[in-house]
Order: C-alpha cells, then structure tokens, then sequence
C-alpha cells in the first residue's frame, strides 16, 4: 500500500510502500518514553521503499535494553517521529511512524510487541468518556 507523511510542520515529507498486515504497535518503555504516550505504532518499510521527498530528519542514536542501537529520525523543527532504522546497516529497514501517515486510520496494528510493558490502563480505552473534539 502506497502511503503518504509528513511532520506536524510540513518540513518533512515522504512517501512509501507499507504491507498492512506487517503493521505492530510496541509496549516497551523506550517506545513509550520516544513517543511521549503509551505505546508506539510502527510499518516496516525496506530502504528502497522508503522516498523522502522534503527535508532531512534529525537523528538520535539510542541503545535499547537489548543492547542494540537504533537511529531515531524526527523532525528537528516540530519533534514529530517519523521513522528508526538500525545504525549500522547500510540498506536498512525502516520503521516508519503509523502517527506521520496521511493514510494512518487505514493501517491498524495487527500484532503487539513487549506486552510485559505494556501500561495496564492502556489496554482497554472503552469505558472512557469520548467525546469528538476538544
């Protein structure tokens, strides 16, 4: 599936080729705190997939709990994450943020990653009050 994001700020743009059905959402506590919410929605996207059209991505380096590093690109301008990638493969698989997607409500998550950190709360929002707007 053809995709289309950007950041909050329109400084970076890109388009991509997604499958749906590899779409996951990660519980770990690096993706809660990297997301600044309860969990973080992700696509796998190979590099030759993956076609920044607008602006360069500012990179953080993070190791993770497993000791592996990962790049975090985001906009530098308005904080939105767009994608992780290995930090040191030269052809990498990008995991590209579902939050940046222009076609997001399109790409549900169809697996879960490190549950044992998922937030208790967060895993049944029904009974929450809802409401359309602010």
């Amino acid at each position: 599936m053809k995709v289309h994001g950007a950041c909050h700020c329109g400084r970076i743009t890109y388009e991509a080729e997604v499958d749906p059905d590899k779409v996951s959402l990660c519980n770990c506590a690096d993706c809660q705190v990297l997301s600044g919410t309860a969990y973080r929605v992700s696509a796998p996207v190979p590099a030759a997939g993956f076609h920044l059209l607008t602006g360069q991505p500012k990179v953080y380096v993070k190791t993770a709990e497993s000791g592996t590093r990962r790049r975090q690109s985001f906009c530098e301008n308005c904080g939105t994450p767009i994608a992780s990638s290995p930090d040191i493969d030269p052809t990498p698989t990008y995991s590209l943020r579902i939050g940046s997607m222009v076609e997001r409500d399109r790409l549900p998550p169809r697996r879960q990653q490190w549950c044992r950190s998922a937030l208790g709360w967060s895993q049944d929002l029904s009974g929450l009050p809802a409401q359309p707007t602010q």
